[in-house]
């Protein structure tokens, strides 16, 4: 079995799933912010330091992780499902890695204002400019406001929906609004751009307006070349070692459980 993935963290999930199978990636550097900014090490002290308190710390880890920091996690949880699995230890602290703004929405959402986060953020969904919303808002006062949670507090109060990748996309779809301003990486616009032809759409602006902010330096590794001499030559392969493998496992299928 082969599996082909786009960026490193996706790729160890995968091996992590399906230890038999071979899986490659375009680029070995096409990361992820979120993943690089919570080393395994420097994790493992964090929860160390917080579980001296707490005994009964719950770690809940986000997708966008290495496979040693779910090794370390109790629990994975993606943005589509992150409220549900925090929800369902109402009655032991949570630690939540590593977005601290997608941390903070659960927490809002999750009715969990004491939530214990690990201060990491997406570059991009960081970039948005809540100031440039504003004023899009009272340009665009019919509009709809779709954001993904790994956005500032800022951005998402002034938001008519927040939510993963697939629900953005969905309520594009469903909404009634003729204009969508949007929120989340240009990937994601470009596929929402493809299903509702007929909308106007506009992207919020970064912080600084003269670089394309919305657009993940990471995936833009992957170019047609790199994805032809992957599939080509089945390389560069994507390995995890057995015992994180073993370890990260665990909170995976713990996630699968509470989500079905």
């Amino acid at each position: 079995m082969i599996a082909f993935c786009g960026v490193h963290f996706m790729a160890e999930t995968a091996k992590i799933l399906n230890p038999k199978a071979r899986v490659v990636v375009p680029d070995l550097a096409a990361g992820c912010s979120l993943a690089d900014g919570c080393p395994a090490g420097e994790f493992a002290a964090f929860i160390a330091r917080h579980r001296v308190q707490h005994p009964d710390l719950v770690v809940v880890s986000y997708v966008n992780t290495s496979a040693a920091v779910k090794a370390l996690s109790d629990v994975i949880c993606t943005s589509s499902n992150a409220v549900e699995i925090v929800a369902h230890f109402a009655d032991r602290p949570v630690l939540f890695a590593p977005d601290r703004y997608l941390g903070a929405w659960v927490a809002k959402e999750a009715k969990r204002p004491d939530l214990i986060l690990w201060p990491g953020s997406c570059i991009v969904h960081e970039q948005f400019n809540a100031k440039a919303l504003a004023q899009l808002r009272v340009r665009h006062p019919d509009a709809e406001v779709l954001s993904h949670p790994e956005c500032p507090a800022a951005v998402l109060e002034q938001s008519d929906f927040v939510g993963s990748t697939k629900k953005i996309i969905d309520r594009a779809i469903a909404s009634p609004a003729h204009t969508l301003i949007i929120g989340t990486e240009d990937g994601v616009f470009h596929q929402i751009r493809k299903v509702v032809p007929g909308k106007e759409l506009i992207q919020i602006p970064g912080m600084d307006e003269s670089c394309a902010c919305n657009r993940c330096p990471y995936m833009r590794l992957n170019t047609p070349e790199k994805l032809y001499l992957c599939l080509r030559d089945l390389a560069p392969e994507v390995t995890v070692p057995e015992a994180v493998r073993v370890r990260a496992l665990v909170p995976l299928a713990r996630m699968l459980e509470l989500s079905s």
